[in-house]
């Protein structure tokens, strides 16, 4: 009996070995099941990720085809021969600012600062040079120097300036390092010793490159700039005409900016004062087209000016604008498609109202003579367009009339003044040809 016992609970051992081996496969098979379900949901995860991903990029590529502006170069597009708007009242769509009733003070149309800027730009060209000695350099004066420049106690080629005297501007960056600063309080008769260390890129003798050098400087003179007076103009051959006085050649010059600065002033009060109720859309997108081809013309004529130099002005468009992408660079597109279509309304607007005309042909005519091409006013259709052309006569028979209604005549320059203007960049223009003839020359 006993036997029989041990026997059964040797057969009550291995049924409870064979249950827990049945047991621990079967948790073992539930562990698998849940990794392949966690292993599945984590990779549709990822996929949903990437596919996410996907889309937003093909929806932002979509967005920007759906928005992307394509140039064009007609500038006459939306235009009636005549210049205006094609199909749009013009009259409804704006509310114009009350155009006969402008307040103006002498500040909104001051010269002073240009009249300055001439005379300072004029007493440059006529500086001389001081040689007291109790002047002291300061940044931005005009020095005569000599100097001999050695590294290492030797002298290096085209270190010395052999006693021929160099004009420097201090602040000019003309000459290595911090040559120039240290000329800054020293006179007339100085002699300077210079510390300086060649660029390591130094490209113009790379055997100096990265090296100290000392310069011992001496100081000639220093520039200086004469009186505006009446002795100025008598001495330099200034006095002319009914020009005697620095007071009447102050004035000349101020004549010269004021019908400038009053259109300017004018141009920007209509349109800032104005407002466009109705944006016609067709001759929105056209201007955009337009806007974009000047913006890519600019990009590919600094593009052909860098290249000669082995640099690359502009990668994208937008870059010309300084936006930071495509997207932002549709949207400054469309600010300023939007700000050269409310001008063009603004004028427009004004030009019916107060009932003005243009005689094109009349027109046509100038721009030959002015050009000195008779055929000159036909190019510029076969470019542009009569519609454009038209349209910036309306803009400047517009800018005639508030001139004509708001100007000081004591203000204004003379036939006489006007001539000479005429003159002047007649010669200005015959001396750069020139001077491009000259150049296309010795480059062949």
């Amino acid at each position: 009996m006993a036997k029989d016992k041990k026997t059964k609970s040797g057969e009550i051992t291995d049924i409870s070995k064979s249950k827990a081996k049945r047991e621990e496969r079967r948790k073992e098979v539930a562990k698998e099941k849940r990794n392949r379900m966690i292993s599945r949901a984590v990779s549709f995860a990822i996929l949903g990720f990437i596919a996410g991903v996907i889309i937003v990029f093909a929806g932002k590529n979509i967005y920007l085809m759906a928005i992307r502006t394509t140039a064009s170069t007609d500038m006459s597009a939306g235009l009636t021969a005549d210049g205006k708007i094609e199909g749009v009242n013009v009259s409804d769509a704006v509310t114009l600012v009350d155009y006969e009733n402008i307040t103006i003070t002498d500040e909104d149309v001051s010269t002073d600062e240009q009249v300055q800027k001439d005379i300072d730009e004029l007493l440059e060209e006529y500086q001389e040079i001081d040689y007291d000695v109790s002047l002291a350099i300061a940044d931005g004066d005009k020095v005569n120097i000599d100097y001999v420049g050695t590294i290492d106690g030797v002298e290096f080629e085209g270190g010395n300036s052999n006693n021929a005297g160099y004009d420097l501007t201090i602040g000019s960056g003309s000459f290595i390092d911090d040559f120039e600063q240290q000329l800054i309080g020293s006179h007339p008769g100085d002699n300077v010793t210079v510390d300086v260390t060649f660029p390591e890129d130094y490209q113009q003798d790379e055997t100096v490159a990265g090296k100290d050098a000392v310069f011992e400087v001496t100081v000639n003179g220093i520039y200086k700039a004469p009186a505006f007076d009446d002795a100025f103009l008598e001495k330099n051959g200034l006095a002319t005409g009914e020009i005697t006085t620095a007071d009447e050649y102050r004035a000349s010059i101020a004549k010269k900016y004021y019908e400038t600065n009053l259109r300017e002033f004018l141009s920007n009060y209509i349109i800032e004062n104005s407002t466009v109720n109705t944006y016609p859309k067709d001759y929105v997108k056209i201007m955009k087209a337009t806007t974009k081809a000047n913006d890519e013309a600019t990009m590919n004529y600094y593009s052909q000016v860098f290249a000669s130099s082995g640099m690359q002005a502009y990668a994208n468009v937008w870059e010309v604008t300084g936006d930071e992408d495509e997207f932002a660079y549709e949207k400054s597109l469309s600010e300023r498609a939007n700000d050269s279509v409310k001008e063009a309304m603004v004028y427009q607007a004004i030009f019916d109202k107060a009932g003005l005309t243009i005689d094109m042909e009349a027109a046509k005519a100038e721009m030959n003579e002015t050009n000195g091409d008779e055929t000159y006013a036909d190019s510029m259709i076969e470019n542009y367009g009569e519609g454009y052309l038209a349209q910036n006569e309306i803009h400047d028979a517009v800018l005639d009339y508030l001139v004509d209604r708001y100007k000081d005549p004591d203000k204004m320059p003379s036939e006489a003044d006007e001539a000479e203007t005429e003159t002047e960049t007649e010669t200005e223009v015959g001396t750069e040809a020139e001077t491009v003839s000259e150049t296309e020359t010795i480059a062949e």
